[in-house]
């Protein structure tokens, strides 16, 4: 262990770049201090310097560190996460700028799915999603922005959880305004931003915030295709081709809500539930592979209808179903029209609850794209769209607008070009700075 002489805290020595991360279940780093529940939400415990590669092999040239903090489950009760902080290569931490905490598509349960572990040089952690949407926080940082990368699942990789990725998301922000070597302060102006599971989790942060982390200058939230209504997904994924979303989501919710887990163990063959269990060590894209076209109907002591009647699974589904509060930030919601994973429907009633409560949301809807191509065909609508928040510039129409594409959006070529340069940088290691900024494109 040595000393931060910045944060003021005790810091494990950077591992040897020769040897692999260790993952967080074994990693010292991520065990809780015994004054935990004494700490404030967002109080760092200990941080280290980190390397980041793409895809655990091409090492990345951004300044990068990883605090470990005080956050709390959805009971409230204290526990500690990890966030991945970063800032452009070579950046003046005396210059001022803004925060943007960019929530991953976890969508797993392994802990090798987590950012913290699977943004690492050396991860193992292929088939993981957030080493899909490491470029995209690298868009960020090519804005200037300090980003803040939260492991919002918790060490316990609970997905699908109500309310913790918002705890989670808002305290790693809390504790990235106090790690120094950010050049951070309290009044730093700070966006959320997240696609699909991301998305989710952004819907969160953005509808707590206010009770939760009423200090924080949160000045606009991107939730794109963000899940809408978790319930409707599991039953429409359930049996598809990408009923493996619908297993991690049964695997994180059990977890969380013991009556849930019992009552699985209660109706649920031994056959699925070993299935459930493999969900423990895998990541997202092997895990799709694998559950195809499985039917937990067809593993379900009386069917699939007598498990959904169960009250306990009624409490569960009810509790997760965001759309409740009305954030108080403007919002930017993205969502393909025809999204084979994220119905557009479970969309826009979650943009109407919101609309009905208050909020103000400009909502995207895309027809060409696809689920996985939109968070990259869109990425300069949704940059521009934050940029413009954090320079104070007029918001949008708060309306809902369909067109054939937001690849397309005005001034989004640009957007593209950039993004293009800047794939090309990281695919061959150079330094990820920051660039001049322009105009925001927009739709």
């Amino acid at each position: 262990m040595s000393a931060d002489p910045v944060a003021g805290v005790s810091v494990p020595a950077v591992e040897p770049r020769s040897t692999y991360p260790l993952l967080p279940e074994v990693d010292p780093f991520y065990q809780p201090p015994p004054d935990l529940p004494h700490l404030p939400p967002g109080a760092v415990v200990r941080t280290r310097a980190v390397e980041l590669a793409l895809f655990g092999i091409v090492p990345q040239q951004i300044s990068a560190w990883q605090l470990l903090y005080r956050t709390c489950d959805l009971d409230l009760v204290p526990e500690v996460a990890v966030t991945t902080v970063l800032l452009p290569f070579g950046a003046d931490p005396a210059e001022p700028r803004s925060l943007v905490s960019f929530q991953c598509a976890i969508d797993a349960v392994a802990s090798k799915c987590l950012p913290s572990y699977a943004l690492r040089r050396g991860a193992r952690a292929a088939g993981s999603i957030p080493q899909l949407e490491l470029p995209l926080i690298a868009s960020a940082l090519a804005r200037g922005w300090a980003v803040s990368v939260p492991d919002h699942e918790g060490t316990a990789g609970r997905f699908g959880v109500a309310r913790e990725p918002g705890y989670r998301a808002l305290d790693a922000v809390r504790a990235s305004l106090a790690f120094a070597p950010l050049g951070l302060t309290a009044s730093t102006p700070v966006a959320l931003w997240g696609y699909s599971g991301g998305g989710l989790a952004t819907a969160w942060a953005a509808e707590l915030a206010a009770e939760y982390a009423p200090e924080l200058d949160i000045v606009g939230a991107v939730a794109a295709s963000p899940v809408g209504d978790p319930a409707a997904a599991f039953l429409r994924l359930n049996g598809s081709l990408f009923a493996g979303f619908a297993a991690v989501f049964t695997a994180g919710l059990r977890r969380a809500y013991p009556d849930l887990d019992r009552l699985l163990r209660t109706h649920l063959d031994a056959r699925y539930l070993g299935w459930l269990a493999e969900t423990e060590a895998t990541t997202t894209f092997p895990l799709l592979y694998r559950f195809a076209r499985r039917n937990i109907d067809q593993h379900c002591r009386g069917g699939l209808a007598a498990l959904l009647a169960a009250p306990e699974l009624q409490r569960v589904l009810a509790d997760i179903q965001p759309g409740g509060r009305a954030p108080a930030m403007p919002l930017l919601v993205l969502q393909g029209v025809y999204d084979e994973v994220i119905a557009v429907a479970d969309v826009d009633a979650q943009v109407a609850r919101y609309t009905m409560a208050g909020a103000n949301v400009r909502y995207l809807r895309d027809r060409l794209s696809t689920h996985l191509l939109l968070q990259y065909t869109a990425l300069p609508v949704m940059v521009d769209w934050l940029a413009d928040r954090f320079a104070h510039r007029e918001l949008p129409p708060a309306t809902t607008e369909t067109s054939w594409s937001l690849a397309c959006a005005r001034g989004a070529l640009a957007g593209h070009l950039d993004f293009a340069r800047l794939l090309a940088r990281m695919l061959f290691g150079r330094p990820i700075r920051a660039v001049r900024q322009r105009p925001g494109a927009h739709p």
